[in-house]
Formats: C-alpha cells, structure tokens, sequence
C-alpha cells in the first residue's frame, strides 16, 4: 500500500454510531500536537485490519466493539494490514525539534508524521536520540548526543 506524503496521522480508533450519523473520534495527542486543526475539513482513508482470534474478547466477539480505540501497541509475530509505528524501542535516530509540546517536551516528526517526544530539547535542536518507549501514535526519546 502507497502512504501519501500528505498524511499528517496515522491512529486506530471505532467507528460509534451517534443518533442518524456515525462518528470517528480523533485522539487528543493529535490536536494538541499541531497536526490537525479541529476547525478544518481533511479527507479521511478507512483502511481495514486484519481480524485474528487474538483480537477476540473472552465472549467471542471482535474487539472492534469496544469504545475509545487508540489502544497500546499490537505488534505480532503475524502480518497485518494496520500500519506499525516506524521505530522500535532502543533504535537511535538523529532528528530535529520542530515543535514544543504542551508539557513543555521537544517534539520532533519521522516518516508518515510520526511523533518523537524529547524531554528536555528545544525548536531547532538536531539531537540523536535512543527510543525508550513506542506507541501507536507517538514515541519518546531520550537524548544520547546533544548536536549532530
């Protein structure tokens, strides 16, 4: 599948059913980190998972019917059609700080948008960063190399 280089996110969330509409929630982190604008009209791809029996709740049913979405990592040993976050915890990156967060973190973005937090780094500061923690939506790094 071809990701356009537009794609300002990437989450997974359920589809809820609100008197004669449905709706799809965007998460939190996506607003507050500057990508998307609550005020704007954006297109919107659905792009389907793959169900598998450990997707399936004790009684049977899919998970796709719990509210909220979002979710932690997914990752299997098994193929699947939802995308996986382009790095993995203990990878080091060279990137630069683009943004700061609300909590006053450094925010820089890697392929398709995807969001690094860096505590303690500053809008234009190119650092090397180890990942110590990956989810869906973002990642965290800590520094390892102030300047590159």
């Amino acid at each position: 599948m071809e990701i356009s280089e537009k794609l300002l996110c990437l989450f997974s969330t359920a589809v809820s059913e609100e008197d004669d509409r449905y709706v799809i929630e965007i998460p939190r982190q996506e607003i507050e980190t500057g990508d998307v604008d609550p005020n704007e009209v954006y297109r919107v791809a659905l792009i389907s998972r793959e169900r598998t029996s450990t997707n399936e709740t004790k009684s049977g049913e899919t998970g796709s019917n719990n509210s909220g979405g979002g979710g932690g990592q997914r990752r299997s040993s098994s193929p699947s059609a939802e995308p996986q976050p382009p790095v993995d915890v203990g990878e080091t990156r060279y990137v630069e700080i683009e943004d700061i967060g609300k909590q006053g973190d450094g925010i820089a973005r890697v392929e398709r948008g995807y969001v690094i937090i860096v505590p303690g780094a500053d809008v234009g500061d190119r650092v090397k960063v180890e990942v110590s923690e990956v989810k869906s939506n973002f990642a965290v790094g800590e520094i390892i190399e102030e300047t590159f």
